[in-house]
Parts: structure tokens; C-alpha cells; sequence
């Protein structure tokens, strides 16, 4: 079990640093127009992400 939550988490690393690494200026601008959101807008991506991450999970197994 912790074999696996540290290669999610490094996987999760590696994706997240994806599109700093190959398209800088489009994380930036679309880190900007993160932090210009409301709250609620932000919980909304968060709990999308989540749900999507939970739906992935569940049609792996």
C-alpha cells in the first residue's frame, strides 16, 4: 500500500510538471486566470478534478 501511494504521488509529480516544462507561458497564463477565480469557482475545479480522479480510479478495477 505505501509502494503504491508514493508511485501515484510521483506520477501525480511528474504530470502536474508537465506543461510547466513544455509550454511555460500557457501554465503561467492559465495560473493567472486561476488565482483571478472565486472561491466557488475554484472548489468546483477542485471537486471536477476530484470526481474525475475517483471515475478513473473506479474503470481501472
Amino acid at each position: 500500500m505505501k509502494t503504491s501511494l508514493l508511485a501515484a504521488l510521483a506520477l501525480m509529480l511528474v504530470l502536474e510538471g508537465v506543461l510547466p516544462f513544455l509550454a511555460p507561458a500557457l501554465w503561467r497564463e492559465t495560473f493567472r486566470k486561476m488565482t483571478e477565480m472565486s472561491d466557488g469557482q475554484l472548489r468546483f475545479v477542485g471537486l471536477t478534478s476530484m470526481l474525475g480522479g475517483l471515475l478513473l480510479l473506479y474503470l481501472m478495477n
